[in-house]
């Protein structure tokens, strides 16, 4: 089967076949994504997921109680009955995009508090050219209502169906090196957030803060471990135009050219296939309002997809992966980056039709995309791809930052091993290849630490957490080259335990953070095992089990960690001799 990439900012990289993109065009229904919360009785006895419909090691989170605050005052009510009863309490939200668990609440007794109706647009003010909403305002909403005031938020993440609150909590972002950076929280300049409070204030209180307090630093990036936030008011810029380029080069310079790219384009991205040596290079820049043209970015990966396409499609690749079918994947990858690269990356130059480069179009119209998110039920006919209610697409994602003085040495060491195992990431250019964006150090706390680039792998997941993937020891000395070779700092809102571990080493004011923390919950209630992990407050980020190694729980010290009754044992990498990988002895 062939197939289609994605490209992603929750950033999620997808697949869809070619053979049906003209009938996608027309496709105006499409089963929206599924509530991630499902309780057994009306609001009680719940169970919570991702989009994904999976957490990275499969468990499934369990709470005592949901509860849908629909104004700032009820979350205040909220809050404070809970921390009365110190009772343990987790935000979730609508779409619930984050990959690790962040939304899972202490034990099964704990409080989910969704912002789902927290949706409202607080105030618009042109002449200071800023927009406060409600923290459950997706992405989509937020620029639609913005461009209707003729303003714009810079940028964003490609995906339009995160929540404002969300993006926030785990730092999303877009891609420049320009202005104050693609992160969306360095664009806040106010933040309610709703915390817990001693007796005295009511158990519960609104702390208010603004772009000279420097407890703002710790509430614009917090995974949500410092309340709950309420309303946030964003700097826009007016509206303005863009011009879009894709071209298509080979990688023989890259490791030179990727750093330079970036500065020469406001909004530049790259796509790099290194099994097919080439590179998708994104000229993005800004332009005069009055240009022709009314562009628009509908990218195809986020558009409704047939269920039984993408049956079809997962058994396909299934099929590759267990018969070890290395050129297979290599085949259908190469297929699949040139329709893609033929159908303009899901881009036109007038909502219809692509007729050539550039694309020319208003910010609002080419910044995110998302159709599949605004569809009419259809009974599963047509889904989101990654809907964990069709057998369609199912994923690991592993992404993490690079500071800009280690990218060469990086990106030659995965030429290296290309050149050693030349088929080895076929399987990730199904999933549009490594997507890298450009990011600049942030004041926030737990934000980036330097000027980087983003680098966004997506790749195959068995539904069986002990059957090992094909090429899995190239994926893994990757993941460990990049997290401790390099200092890679990992998205909070996507990767598997690993690329966790230690992690919190890396933010130069992870104190400060923690000092915030103690002050905004001094008993933890919006807490978590999890966070508490990935805050190196309690230990446990390795899962030490057998076949951890093959879902990122752990990195393997022994081969029970890997699959040695399939013929997979744990060894050093082919040029990274400090990892530990799950390795076939025959390769």
């Amino acid at each position: 089967m062939l197939q289609l990439l994605s490209k992603k900012s929750i950033a999620m990289a997808i697949f869809i076949p070619n053979f049906i993109f003209s009938l996608l065009i027309c496709i105006a229904k499409c089963s929206p994504p599924q509530d991630p919360i499902k309780c057994a009785y009306q609001t009680f006895n719940c169970t919570i997921k991702n989009t994904y419909g999976t957490f990275p090691d499969r468990t499934i989170c369990r709470a005592a109680e949901v509860v849908y605050p629909s104004t700032e005052d009820e979350l205040i009510s909220i809050v404070a009955n809970a921390t009365m009863l110190k009772r343990k309490m987790k935000v979730a939200t609508r779409t619930s995009h984050s990959i690790p668990k962040l939304v899972c609440p202490y034990g099964e007794n704990g409080l989910i508090i969704s912002t789902k109706n927290l949706i409202r647009t607080i105030n618009v003010d042109q002449s200071s050219m800023t927009m406060s909403v409600e923290s459950g305002m997706i992405l989509r909403e937020l620029i639609s209502k913005a461009a209707a005031a003729g303003l714009a938020l810079p940028y964003a993440p490609y995906w339009w169906g995160v929540t404002v609150g969300g993006l926030l909590g785990t730092g999303a972002h877009g891609s420049t090196l320009w202005g104050l950076g693609s992160s969306v929280h360095d664009y806040v300049v106010q933040l309610r957030i709703v915390t817990p409070a001693g007796a005295d204030e009511g158990y519960a209180k609104v702390r208010v803060l603004g772009s000279n307090d420097p407890e703002l630093n710790a509430a614009k990036v917090s995974l949500g471990v410092l309340g709950i936030i309420s309303q946030v008011t964003l700097k826009l810029q007016p509206m303005f135009k863009r011009s879009i380029t894709f071209l298509e080069m080979s990688d023989s310079n890259f490791e030179d050219q990727a750093t330079i790219f970036g500065k020469q384009h406001e909004f530049a991205d790259c796509s790099w296939y290194p099994s097919q040596r080439k590179v998708i290079y994104r000229i993005d820049d800004r332009i005069v309002t009055d240009a022709l043209g009314n562009g628009l970015n509908d990218f195809i990966g986020f558009r409704p997809t047939s269920s039984l396409v993408l049956a079809a499609e997962r058994s396909a690749e299934e099929s590759h992966e267990s018969l070890n079918d290395g050129n297979g994947k290599c085949i259908n990858a190469a297929t699949t980056s040139s329709v893609l690269k033929m159908s303009a990356y899901g881009y036109t130059n007038d909502g219809i039709l692509f007729r050539g480069y550039p694309v020319v179009g208003y910010h609002n119209r080419l910044q995110s995309s998302g159709s599949c998110l605004n569809g009419i039920e259809d009974a599963l006919i047509t889904v989101c791809p990654w809907d964990p209610r069709v057998e369609g697409l199912f994923f690991h994602q592993t992404t993490f930052t690079i500071g800009f003085s280690r990218i060469k040495d990086f990106i030659e060491d995965i030429k290296n091993l290309v050149n050693l195992v030349p088929k080895a990431l076929c399987g990730i250019e199904i999933y549009n290849g490594i997507l890298m964006r450009y990011v600049t150090a942030s004041s926030a706390y737990l934000g980036k630490q330097e000027d980087g680039i983003d680098f966004d792998i997506t790749y195959y997941r068995s539904k069986d957490p002990n059957m090992p993937r094909l090429y899995e020891d190239i994926l893994e000395e990757i993941e460990q080259m990049a997290i401790f070779k390099y200092g890679g700092l990992p998205h909070w809102g996507k990767n598997r335990n690993v690329a966790f571990i230690g992690v919190i080493n890396k933010y130069g004011n992870a104190n400060e953070f923690l000092r915030v923390k103690e002050i905004y919950d001094p008993d933890g209630l919006f807490s978590s095992e999890w966070t508490d992990q990935i805050l190196g407050l309690k230990d446990g980020m390795s899962i030490l089990k057998e076949g951890c190694a093959l879902e990122g729980l752990c990195i393997c010290s022994e081969d029970i960690h890997c699959a040695p009754k399939m013929g997979y044992f744990c060894r050093p990498g082919r040029i990274y001799n400090d990892a530990r990988v799950c390795t076939r002895l025959s390769t």
